[in-house]
């Protein structure tokens, strides 16, 4: 298993409670693939460096986890799948 950052961004039209069940429906995602989830750090709601889908602000949130490489594939699939995450990086944080 190795460490990883997954920095995300939600969609503006989802309110506080529903960025609430996003980050647990993320760490779903995590949790679905044999991994684990160290720390959720959700950075609020800020503005955007540059307009994403038409959108110029969004929520925030950083996961540090430990998972297999082998499943990193399925994970990113997940969170593209997802209509409320519109943006997502994921690091391998052993490098």
């Amino acid at each position: 298993m190795r460490n990883y950052e997954l920095a995300f961004i939600i969609s503006p039209n989802v309110d506080d409670e529903g960025a609430t069940n996003v980050v647990e429906k993320v760490s779903g995602f995590v949790k679905a693939i044999n991994g684990e989830v160290a720390s959720v750090d959700v950075w609020g709601r800020r503005p955007l460096a540059y307009p994403i889908n038409n959108h110029r602000e969004g929520t925030y949130v950083r996961l540090e986890t430990k998972m297999s490489p082998s499943s990193v594939g399925q994970l990113e699939r997940n969170l593209k799948l997802s209509e409320e995450v519109i943006r997502y990086l994921l690091i391998n944080a052993d490098s």
